[in-house]
């Protein structure tokens, strides 16, 4: 299998080493999934989760396409730190060619599927609103876990707050506000669309795409 991706301009490749530093600063830990289909590579990341394989606790999902220069067909799941690296490896190098990390890694959120068909346009937030929702969860978190905190009760703590429904009418998990902000997917006074498919809600701009479950949950 060739583990080489080649991209169009260098512009594409800054853009995805932007999108995985920002990725890597919500969660250090974390990992990303390559998908490969022709030439359409898709990134997910999924800067909150709940660490169960069956779906039933928030999560959380980013996505970001690129167009390749040549097709290419895989499914990969890395470290986003691994991944990161070889993308500025070509950028230093100057090249359109990433060698893609020689170890994969596991995670449970990446077995979890997202509609891909029947998703329809339901509206629009204006980009302020989903911005202040994230800072508004920011605070919460902050305020909520002393530092004192252990690991396990903090992230319990993190998933009850970032699951919270935001804009009663969407029914928007508030870890999907922080998601867009944190990634980088939103533009200054540009709406995001929303759109909605089999319980799932789905945020988008011409930057990317935030995926979770509807939440019913409201404070």
């Amino acid at each position: 299998m060739d583990k080489n991706l080649i991209f169009q301009d260098s512009g594409d490749l800054a853009d995805l080493a932007k999108y995985l530093e920002r990725a890597y600063r919500l969660d250090k830990a974390g990992a990303s999934k390559v998908r490969a289909f022709g030439k359409v590579l898709a990134i997910y990341v999924s800067p909150i989760y709940s660490g169960s394989m069956l779906g039933d606790g928030l999560t959380v999902i980013g996505l970001r396409t690129i167009n390749l220069a040549r097709e290419a067909e895989l499914d990969l799941l890395f470290t986003i730190e691994d991944l990161l690296a070889k993308v500025n490896q070509a950028i230093a190098a100057e090249v359109l060619e990433v060698s893609l990390p020689t170890n994969t890694t596991r995670v449970a959120w990446a077995g979890i599927s997202p509609p891909r068909q029947g998703w329809q346009l339901t509206g629009e937030i204006e980009q302020q609103t989903i911005s202040q929702w994230a800072k508004d969860g920011i605070a919460e978190v902050t305020q909520a876990l002393p530092e004192s905190v252990g690991s396990a009760i903090a992230a319990r703590v993190r998933l009850q707050i970032w699951g919270k429904a935001v804009g009663i009418e969407h029914n928007l998990p508030a870890g999907a506000a922080f998601a867009m902000a944190g990634l980088g997917f939103m533009q200054k006074d540009v709406p995001v669309k929303v759109y909605r498919a089999h319980g799932w809600i789905r945020l988008t701009t011409d930057f990317g795409h935030v995926i979770s479950k509807e939440s019913f949950k409201f404070s």
